[in-house]
């Protein structure tokens, strides 16, 4: 999988790219990264990609000629391109995982006041990292890239990735490990007991509970069978009477 980065700081990747999972990932063949600079490409003698907007306001407007020129450059027949934009709809998992299995992805990055409206016109979809503003698109396209990336197939483990934050829909389950007792902070005992069906119970149930103190609105939408029901309706009893214990033991 590729992704080509339009941006005016190609140097803001670099040291990402350059780094642990990525670094391997590219070197290893699975994934590429490419960095434009829409500088480059800019017709005006000062190197200018921006300027005042037509009706008058704060701030410059990036132009068209520059990105689009970069754009058709890099762009081929499998591409999607996709504009970094407070318009855009939010990325989360679901889109990062539908975006992992294209052969190239397109990322437009913003600066200054924001782009002329024509660019919106020659991609295919707008994305925002959520309700704020950031100083430019770079670091959006930076989190984007890494959630994408590492959810190419061969990048990172399948099992180490499953249960994710997300993955099906709700909060992981809390983790431990060595020591077993720390300073009288105890791991649950069902995590040494070696039972792997009361493990996986136990890590349901916690992923449940962690959902539902956390990102209750996630439970509207992740896939609940009866049991995760049953489990939930018992805590929100147990959470009113002060039963349930974090081990998911009643007291």
């Amino acid at each position: 999988m590729k992704i080509t980065i339009l941006t005016l700081f190609p140097e803001y990747f670099e040291g990402m790219l350059k780094t642990s999972i990525l670094s391997r990932a590219i070197a290893n063949g699975l994934i590429e990264a490419e960095l434009v600079n829409f500088r480059d490409f800019t017709l005006s003698k000062h190197g200018h990609v921006d300027d005042t907007p037509y009706g008058g306001g704060a701030g410059m407007v990036l132009a068209c000629q520059p990105i689009l020129d970069a754009l058709e450059s890099v762009r081929t027949e499998n591409s999607v391109v996709a504009l970094l934009s407070p318009q855009g709809q939010t990325f989360n998992h679901q889109k990062a995982l539908e975006l992992s299995k294209l052969d190239h992805l397109i990322l437009i990055c913003g600066h200054y006041e924001g782009f002329d409206e024509r660019i919106r016109e020659h991609v295919d979809l707008q994305l925002s990292l959520g309700d704020f503003v950031l100083t430019g698109g770079e670091p959006a396209a930076a989190a984007m890239c890494d959630a994408i990336f590492r959810l190419v197939k061969g990048v990172i483990k399948e099992d180490s990735s499953g249960d994710d934050s997300f993955c099906k829909g709700l909060l992981e389950y809390p983790q431990y490990t060595k020591p077993a007792d720390y300073k009288g902070q105890k791991v649950p005992e069902v995590l040494l007991s070696g039972h792997h069906a009361n493990i996986a119970k136990w890590r349901r149930e916690q992923a449940l509970i962690n959902t539902a103190l956390h990102r209750p609105d996630l439970l509207e939408s992740a896939p609940l069978d009866a049991k995760d029901l049953a489990f939930l309706e018992d805590w929100k009893e147990s959470q009113n009477a002060g039963t349930l214990s974090m081990d998911g033991k009643n007291r």
